[in-house]
């Protein structure tokens, strides 16, 4: 496990389609490319003829899923998310999709983000009776649309979401229809995909439309609804007054470097930040190298831009997964060197340039640091192609509070002697948006500055700050 990383909380896949055969097998294997975002849980929602049968575990798609449940699954619309927790525990009853019954029949809701309004709305419905299976926002959400559900599927939807404030992609079954909404700010992504067959495709990424056959129609657009039945898609604008504000996190570490997001290749926004990164923290070196995966790219474009050659110096081991577990330090450093090792013949006696995504704590950049010295480099000057992380996110990413995050609390010359680097860089917040072509009115970047896309209430506020 890497303490020194934020995580996102999940990934979601939906599919209706009225001639495609197993579903749930094409959304199993979407789930498995969307896997870095979840690797707690794994969960399979599909519609026949009125009823939704679904399965979840805890474990990675493929641990959770064989032949026999997947043929089980079958149907015309198919859902299916992949979960890392930051409300609720860590257990099966909060895995995804929640499959709520009510008087019409069943809905089955699937959730990527964070709701910061989620705990005064539970009380709420817990006064007027409701009855709380999980401890998850997302059946927040899921018994709004169940106590509106007299104003029918479409008004239910749209009344809940204009009550709930965060970030959220919904993707939804009801009635036979498949429905992702995307949040006013459009903090988390959404994409749609449309199959050969004219079947359509909802994912938090497009890699999963690459996986499954789809080929990419566009993103969910901040503040949009949208039906999907046989009939195509119907679009309906429920909000478009909120601020755009698109996680700048998305391009830095999270979605896969082959995944298009609101338009902007990942790939080729971290090759952009690592070119300017090396214009803004030039250094005098002989290799640049990667933190793998998520720093690959803008090494290269370290290395594309300073003249330095790109080589391999840390190799990671793609075994380990999240649960590892490290009940004391010693098995802590060894799970450190079991993740990531010195390629010692790229390094010994070289001035190198180490390109991470980001910094958080700092604990895991020092033990790479001492790795690549004690590896025989003369020299390791890190850079990083985010800036300084300051504020913790509210949104659907596990950050930590704010006095662990190292740039809060330490000047980057601070930063640079606790991990024992030679010089340190940081992207600067401009940079940053320039390599994904956007502005600050486009983006969230809040964890770099604070400007949170909206009010976050006091009891939240409280605990992140503390």
């Amino acid at each position: 496990m890497n303490c020194d990383k934020f995580k996102d909380e999940c990934g979601v896949l939906g599919i209706f389609s009225k001639t495609s055969r197993n579903l749930s097998r094409r959304v199993a294997f979407g789930l498995i490319s969307l896997q870095h975002r979840g690797q707690e849980s794994a969960g399979i929602a599909a519609y026949d003829e009125g009823k939704v049968r679904h399965y979840k575990e805890m474990g990675l798609v493929q641990d959770v899923f064989n032949n026999d449940i997947l043929e089980s699954l079958k149907g015309t619309i198919s859902v299916g998310h992949v979960r890392y927790s930051t409300t609720g525990e860590s257990h099966v009853s909060n895995a995804q999709p929640l499959v709520i019954n009510y008087r019409g029949g069943s809905i089955a809701l699937t959730h990527n983000g964070n709701l910061v309004n989620a705990d005064k709305i539970r009380d709420e419905l817990e006064l007027s009776g409701s009855i709380f299976q999980t401890s998850i926002d997302t059946e927040v959400i899921a018994n709004l649309i169940a106590k509106n559900y007299s104003l029918g599927f479409k008004e239910s939807i749209l009344k809940t979401v204009q009550q709930i404030k965060g970030a959220f992609a919904l993707v939804i079954v009801c009635e036979g229809k498949l429905i992702g909404v995307r949040d006013p700010n459009g903090l988390r992504p959404l994409c749609i995909g449309k199959l050969p067959d004219g079947g359509l495709v909802l994912s938090s990424e497009s890699c999963a439309l690459d996986v499954v056959g789809a080929e990419l129609v566009r993103d969910v657009k901040n503040g949009e609804m949208v039906i999907i039945d046989e009939n195509g898609i119907e679009s309906i604008t429920y909000d478009d007054s909120k601020r755009v504000a698109h996680c700048i996190f998305e391009y830095v570490y999270f979605a896969r470097p082959d995944s298009i997001i609101d338009g902007v290749s990942v790939s080729s926004s971290r090759r952009c930040a690592g070119k300017t990164l090396a214009k803004e923290h030039p250094v005098d070196a002989d290799i640049v190298i990667a933190v793998p995966d998520s720093g690959i790219d803008a090494a290269i474009g370290f290395g594309q831009e300073s003249g330095i050659p790109y080589g391999i110096g840390l190799i990671k081991n793609k075994y380990i997964g999240r649960t590892f577990i490290q009940p004391d330090q010693e098995s802590r450093e060894l799970a450190v060197r079991l993740k990531l090792n010195v390629l010692k013949e790229n390094i010994k006696g070289k001035r190198v340039v180490v390109v991470d995504d980001s910094i958080v704590r700092g604990t895991t950049s020092r033990k790479i640091v001492d790795a690549l010295k004690n590896a025989g480099a003369t020299e390791v000057h890190m850079r990083v192609s985010s800036a300084s992380v300051k504020y913790p996110c509210f949104f659907g990413i596990d950050t930590p509070n704010r006095k662990q995050l190292v740039g809060s609390s330490k000047s980057d010359e601070e930063v640079r002697e606790l991990i024992g680097a030679d010089s340190l860089g940081y992207i600067s917040v401009k940079g940053l948006l320039e390599s994904v072509g956007k502005t600050n009115c486009d983006m969230c970047t809040a964890c770099f500055d604070g400007d949170y896309p909206m009010d976050v209430p006091e009891e939240v506020d409280k605990n992140m700050f503390e």
